[in-house]
């Protein structure tokens, strides 16, 4: 019983479960790579991504890591230090992106605020034109018009 105890805290991979892991990581650096290529992920949110893959392929190659982590951490068992980890990554994920959401929520509110004063202000002038046809005040809406569409 002791024995198990002792082992219970060293990571033991084979060498196939690390070139797996060292695989899995590299294509999921090319797929972060290939999503910003494609403009399908933008550059700053895929840095911690990248970083992540980097994680990833360093564990694999390194399993030692995790131990030495787990040290630094006070916990016995590595996998109780790996689900930490892991853990504390994607709650920091989930509140970057609450902060990202809440920030272009207030950017949308804004701007269709500004689109609703444009509108009106545009209606005004096309009324105060006297020509009833709003055709001028048509023509100042264009430009905005296309610039929301796209």
């Amino acid at each position: 019983m002791l024995v198990l105890a002792a082992e219970a805290g060293q990571v033991h991979l084979t060498s196939q479960t690390r070139i797996v892991a060292a695989v899995l990581a590299l294509f999921f650096m090319l797929l972060i790579l290939d999503l910003i290529r494609r403009d399908r992920l933008q550059e700053r949110y895929s840095v911690i991504w990248f970083v992540a893959g980097l994680g990833m392929l360093a564990g694999a190659a390194f399993p030692g890591l995790l131990e030495v982590v787990a040290n630094l951490m006070g916990v016995r068992n590595t996998n109780v230090a790996l689900f930490s980890i892991v853990l504390l990554l994607l709650l920091g994920l989930a509140l970057n992106f609450s902060v990202i959401m809440s920030r272009q929520a207030a950017q949308i509110t804004r701007l269709a605020q500004e689109r609703a004063i444009e509108k009106a202000l545009a209606e005004k002038r096309s009324d105060e034109g006297g020509n009833g046809n709003g055709s001028s005040g048509e023509k100042a809406l264009q430009p905005e018009e296309q610039r929301f569409e796209g």
